[in-house]
């Protein structure tokens, strides 16, 4: 009677101690889910912006060698709406993914998601000041271009640290690569690479993503 009682207690606490493990299981699942779906949201979106933006941006500037040579203004308003969308997709994706999740996760996610427009904002301020005090046009397309690759891979950085991300460790180094070199191209040269080694890059890395996705 005795060992009867006392196993049963034990056979419970197994019992709750495999549920609890696989509930554990099932959430990092759904989360883990959840941030890989957002992951190649951005990787897609930024790499079509990225490669199809700069892409209009070099066949509408000056000096342009593109065999299919676009207006300027048409070709920047074109630039900078694709570059809109993909911030404006990327900031609705994590909104909604990060929503119901609590604790560090949120902390770290809301760090690293305000670190991009605070950034951004710092780099747009300094090139206007710069343009203010005799920086041409030329060479303030060249300065934004590659601080904002710069801005890309320091982030990209931080991300394969907080999340041991292989595939953003190796895009950060592609964008550090394309902020040093695409320069030395002149301009609007500059626009032409930045656009073939950073959007591919990304584009990539969604493939990446997409297949790691479907093996969770």
């Amino acid at each position: 009677m005795t060992s009867h009682h006392d196993s049963a207690p034990d056979d419970d606490s197994a019992l709750d101690a495999r549920e609890m493990l696989a509930l554990i299981d099932s959430q990092t699942s759904t989360v883990r889910r959840a941030f890989e779906s957002q992951t190649l949201v951005y990787y897609y979106a930024w790499g079509v912006a990225w490669l199809v933006g700069y892409l209009v941006y070099w066949a509408g500037s000056p000096g342009t060698t593109s065999p299919i040579q676009l207006p300027y203004v048409p070709a920047v308003v074109a630039f900078g709406a694709l570059i809109l969308a993909a911030a404006v997709l990327s900031a609705v994706v994590g909104i909604r993914t990060n929503r119901g999740i609590k604790g560090v996760s949120d902390w770290v996610g809301t760090l690293y998601g305000l670190s991009w427009p605070v950034l951004g904002t710092a780099i747009a301020a300094v090139g206007v000041g710069l343009l203010r005090n005799g920086l041409t046009p030329e060479l303030a397309t060249m300065f934004f271009t590659s601080m904002y690759a710069i801005m890309v891979a320091a982030l990209y950085l931080a991300g394969a640290m907080l999340w041991r991300s292989v595939d953003q460790l190796v895009i950060a180094i592609i964008f550090a690569v394309a902020a040093g070199v695409t320069p030395f191209f002149g301009h609007p040269g500059n626009l032409l690479g930045m656009g073939l080694i950073a959007g591919p890059a990304l584009l990539v890395g969604g493939v990446i993503a997409t297949l790691r996705f479907r093996r969770l």
